[in-house]
């Protein structure tokens, strides 16, 4: 337990320490932000450390301002999706085996398409039925890009789409969903996250609302939790903040009741922050000191500011019907992104969207009835990630806003429970679009079953690198002193899908 000194007042003779001018004269709301503004302007920081944290600048130019990272909990098929494989329908319901290779799949076929490796059944023998396509694919937009039945209207945005079919990733359990986020496989521990990066790395257009938000359920305990849009090591103040989209309540924890006058409320805070101030000058280190100020300061002003942004009645009837507000199995997601459309709009940096939690691994983890689930899931996203793309470019936002749509890995190119397939780590896809990407464009490949990436294989903090680097930012000069990072951890961006 810290003990508590009262500080002491300086003679005429003693000078003030810096750290505790700045501290008072913070106190209160307005000095709080003027704290927050000198450190940003790099006045506040000692002069003599050789090390400094991001002072809130891009390392280079810029290609965005703001990412909407969408991601489908349990595991999408990236075959009935964005990487067709009609090889599937062609050998569906065959047996793949080494020992020897059976039916018609020929040992040169296995040889020089496949090569792949699958789970030995009781005998020791590797078996692997085909499962075929569950749905047909077209070839959408001047581009062709081939997207599957499931996605008409993400299929209209074609030619504003990268595609990348080569993702690769090391979890082969649901602990992918943390690992996409952080990179690190589950048993590693928790890590920070792509948003908490953003949110590190860059400071705030809009200081009444967050620079990281997370709209939706996020993953369960099970898979990672909080992990996915955690900051760790970087401090609580770097991760992301959950919003509700219902104007009504948008923050359930954090709205004063009915009977607070906004006067009161605001003295509460004052005080809150004059005590908080008190004792981050006696533990200037303590992230959890520094992390509380910024939130009672942030929580007030948000109290304002985010029940009108959430507010989707602003919008008009075109726009309610473009996301897919008027119809049922449309309008929950339809909301969100209309939400996430009108954050980064206001100037909020990182927009984190989950769809399909549900306590347990995740609503699109298939391992049976596919066509089913997939079918219905797909009809829940597909016009409402359309109409982002559409609005966002009809506005001149698209430029200047990564959308990225994620799962945490594929589904095998084997059948399951006679009508699904299991987890996939070795081959999947990730949809991309906005500021500084090419559209109409697909990247590296699976194999002809889709079972391996196979061509330009990208581990998923390859899209992390491709985001961090059109937002102007350098992983490596973000790292933490006696935070030593993996080179993986830093990924690669993806050059080839980059305008």
């Amino acid at each position: 337990m810290r003990r508590w000194r009262q500080p002491q007042s300086p003679s005429r003779n003693t000078r003030l320490p810096r750290r505790a001018f700045l501290a008072d004269v913070g106190m209160g709301f307005t000095g709080l932000a003027l704290g927050e503004m000198l450190l940003g302007d790099g006045i506040a920081r000692g002069a003599t450390s050789a090390w400094q944290p991001p002072d809130g600048r891009a390392h280079h130019r810029p290609r965005a301002k703001s990412v909407i990272w969408i991601f489908l909990v349990g595991g999408m098929s990236h075959m009935e999706s964005f990487d067709p494989k009609p090889a599937l329908n062609e050998f569906g319901g065959q047996e793949i085996g080494n020992t020897p290779h059976k039916d018609v799949l020929t040992a040169s076929f296995v040889e020089e398409n496949l090569r792949i490796v699958v789970p030995d059944d009781a005998n020791g023998h590797i078996r692997h039925k085909l499962f075929p396509l569950q749905v047909a694919f077209q070839k959408r937009g001047q581009s062709g890009l081939e997207i599957s039945d499931w996605f008409p209207h993400l299929g209209s945005c074609a030619d504003d789409l990268a595609i990348v079919r080569s993702m690769w990733t090391t979890d082969n359990n649901h602990g992918a969903q943390l690992q996409f986020h952080t990179g690190r496989h589950v048993l590693e521990g928790q890590f920070p996250t792509i948003g908490s990066w953003v949110h590190y790395g860059l400071g705030s257009i809009n200081e009444n609302l967050p620079r990281f938000v997370v709209l939706g359920t996020p993953i369960a305990d099970c898979c990672g939790g909080i992990g996915a849009h955690g900051a760790n090591y970087l401090g609580p103040e770097h991760s992301g903040v959950q919003l509700g989209v219902d104007p009504a309540a948008p923050l359930p924890f954090a709205m004063p009741s009915a009977d607070v006058y906004r006067e009161e409320q605001q003295a509460e805070f004052t005080l809150l922050n004059k005590l908080n101030k008190l004792a981050a000058v006696e533990y200037p280190e303590d992230q959890d000191i520094r992390a509380r100020i910024k939130s009672y300061e942030l929580a007030f002003h948000m109290q304002t500011a985010v029940p009108d942004v959430v507010d989707c009645a602003q919008e008009t009837e075109d726009t309610h019907k473009l996301y897919g507000l008027d119809q049922k199995e449309t309008e929950p997601f339809g909301r969100q992104c209309l939400v996430a459309r009108r954050l980064v709009e206001q100037g909020v940096r990182f927009v984190q969207i989950f769809h399909g939690s549900n306590g347990g691994a995740g609503a699109w983890d298939a391992h049976g009835n596919l066509k089913t689930s997939h079918s219905t899931l797909c009809g829940q996203i597909d016009r409402p990630i359309a109409a982002l793309i559409q609005d966002l470019k009809r506005r001149g936002l698209l430029d200047e806003t990564i959308v990225v749509i994620g799962t945490e890995f594929g589904r095998t190119p084997g059948t399951q429970n006679s009508n699904g397939r299991d987890h996939h780590p070795f081959g999947f896809s990730v949809v991309m679009a906005g500021g500084g990407l090419k559209g109409g464009v697909a990247h590296g490949a699976t194999d002809a079953l889709g079972f391996h990436a196979i061509e330009n294989r990208h581990y998923v903090t390859d899209v992390h690198a491709t985001v961090l680097d059109l937002m102007g930012l350098d992983p490596r000069r973000l790292e933490v002193p006696g935070r030593k990072r993996l080179d993986i951890d830093f990924g690669h961006p993806i050059r080839e899908i980059m305008a």
